[in-house]
């Protein structure tokens, strides 16, 4: 007799949209439940209806802004299993827990300083050698904008945080690229992966500002980094951002999340590796070539969005020596070798399930640490500014319920119809409005979009999800 199948649940937020659906889980027997979390002061009747439900299994990527009352929750429900695990999703919440991650694993980064004390943080930049890169580490992610910040001088650092109020102030050394490469993973598989080179003269690779994009030749070396992290993390999908450097060719991390924007057809993947390992393998381990972006990056981007279920037959000589013979790529060491032996090289594999807690909060949420870091503000003062530790969660939320119609109806509204056109031919109207609440400085790679016109949409995407709960 055949065990049974957990029960799955697809974990949403007010004012957040889905990344999963129940189409992204074609083929699974059961009911999906789904479970909605209303924000503050929610915990305990969120924590009743997953238990009413009998869920086992609870699927979804967890704001920043939520995530220590996510870690409360999931203490509160020690037999449902969260996927992405809470500590799979450490690196989501802040870039200084991005940091943090890597340095535990020797996992090559720009040079990085955090400071809690205000005045050592000042001395530092006081005495430093400049330029420097200054990020926004903490907070909502879809209240703010794009929070990377280089600085040639103290005085210029020094303003800057004056303005912005940032804490922990976040400095990293500037090291000059080449060009970035995203690089997606299920099961620590590398699945999608494409470059982002800036344009001339530019720091930063935004193709919005000229830069370019393509999915051909990502170096071998990228993958491997790609997936060392992804296993660090244990994380059943994975997105990471590597920079290569423009002076001495290293590899090193920018960015890597389980939050990031991808095309319907990657979450179906993402949904069929999740079935396979919930069963136990009764159902199939998608089976996804690397370099297959190459060849779905020549579909143009407007149809590729609307594509679902793509599959991939097996590797077999006698049927497939024309494309999986013939086509070789070269490591950075020089040697070749065919799609198939590469192939192999990088298996689909199953995460580690795990029953302690890798990242506590007790020991590693720092953002206690914040408060009156900037002095000098009367309490209301300080409630009404952008000071890190003060992460509002929206009070008595309803769900937003969006069709794709609202959506474009809204783009064309806040950035005209044909600069909408032109981002919609790049992303669909879901992944865009995801972006936005998830990841907004991704939308930046679109043409159309630089950062006065992101800051715009994020305060227009706000008033617009508010009034569509209030109609």
């Amino acid at each position: 007799m055949a065990k049974k199948l957990p029960k799955i649940g697809l974990l949403y937020l007010d004012y957040v949209l889905r990344f999963f659906d129940k189409s992204n889980f074609r083929g699974w027997p059961d009911k999906i439940e789904t479970v909605v979390y209303h924000w503050k002061g929610d915990e305990e009747r969120f924590i009743k209806e997953v238990k009413k439900k009998k869920i086992d299994v609870l699927i979804g990527n967890i704001p920043a802004t939520a995530y220590e009352t996510f870690r409360k929750i999931a203490r509160e429900l020690p037999n449902v299993r969260f996927i992405p695990s809470l500590d799979a999703q450490f690196a989501n919440k802040s870039k200084e827990n991005v940091t943090r991650f890597c340095w535990k694993y020797d996992i090559p980064i720009p040079k990085t300083y955090i400071f809690y004390d205000k005045e050592e943080g000042m001395e530092f930049l006081k005495n430093t050698i400049y330029p420097k890169i200054i990020k926004r580490s903490y907070g909502p992610s879809n209240y703010g904008g794009y929070y990377v910040h280089k600085v040639d001088s103290f005085e210029e650092a020094k303003k800057l945080l004056e303005t912005k109020k940032y804490c922990p102030i976040y400095v990293q050394d500037f090291v000059p690229m080449s060009a970035d490469i995203r690089v997606m993973l299920i099961g620590h598989k590398p699945v999608c992966a494409f470059w982002r080179r800036p344009p001339e003269g530019h720091w930063l690779t935004n193709t919005s500002q000229g830069g370019s994009m393509d999915y051909m030749d990502v170096p071998k070396g990228v993958l491997d980094l790609a997936v060392k992290v992804s296993k660090a993390a244990n994380a059943e999908y994975w997105a990471c951002d590597i920079a290569v450097g423009k002076e001495d060719g290293k590899y090193r991390i920018l960015e890597c999340a389980t939050a990031f924007a991808a095309f319907p057809y990657i979450r179906d993947w993402i949904g069929q590796y999740l079935m396979w390992k919930l069963s136990n393998g009764r159902f199939p381990k998608p089976n996804i070539p690397v370099y297959n972006w190459e060849e779905l990056g020549k579909i143009d981007s407007s149809l590729l969005r609307t594509m679902r279920y793509i599959t991939f037959g097996r590797y077999t000589p006698s049927f497939d020596g024309a494309y999986f013979l013939n086509r070789q790529k070269m490591a950075e060491d020089g040697s070749v070798k065919a799609l198939w032996e590469l192939d192999e090289q990088y298996p689909m594999l199953n995460t580690e399930d795990r029953d302690y807690e890798e990242w506590p909060s007790e020991k590693w949420d720092f953002t206690g640490k914040c408060k009156g870091f900037w002095k000098g503000k009367s309490p209301k003062e300080k409630q009404e500014s952008n000071e890190e530790y003060v992460f509002e969660e929206p009070q008595d939320a309803e769900p937003v319920t969006l069709t794709e119609e609202q959506i474009i109806n809204f783009l064309e509204e806040t950035l005209g119809k044909k600069r909408a056109k032109k981002v919609l031919d790049r992303m669909d109207a879901f992944n865009i409005a995801y972006a936005l609440d998830n990841n907004p400085e991704s939308l930046l790679e679109l043409k159309g979009i630089k950062d006065k016109t992101l800051q715009k949409l994020l305060i227009a995407w706000e008033a617009f999800k508010k009034e569509s709960v209030e109609a």
